[in-house]
């Protein structure tokens, strides 16, 4: 099994880190998927999936705080 990279953007300046994420996910080949580590829910940023990506994406959280949120973000077959 093969593990999934890990995109800790919890010391990143607010303003860049959508462009961190969206740029690993755009990164991503078909079935492959990455880790968003956060210091906050990303609830905000899975609406933003949800409307510029929907249908091509997952979103499965593995942490949910309240200190540190893990989320398993990936590009579907």
């Amino acid at each position: 099994m093969i593990e999934d990279r890990q995109l800790d953007v919890r010391q990143e300046a607010p303003a860049r880190r959508h462009d961190l994420i969206f740029g690993t996910y755009h990164s991503l080949g078909v079935g492959e998927s990455f880790v968003l580590v956060n210091d906050h829910d990303p609830k905000p940023l899975y609406y933003q999936f949800a409307a510029e990506h929907a249908g091509r994406f997952s979103w499965d959280y593995l942490e949910t705080g309240p200190e540190r949120w893990q989320v398993r973000i990936g590009r579907p077959a």
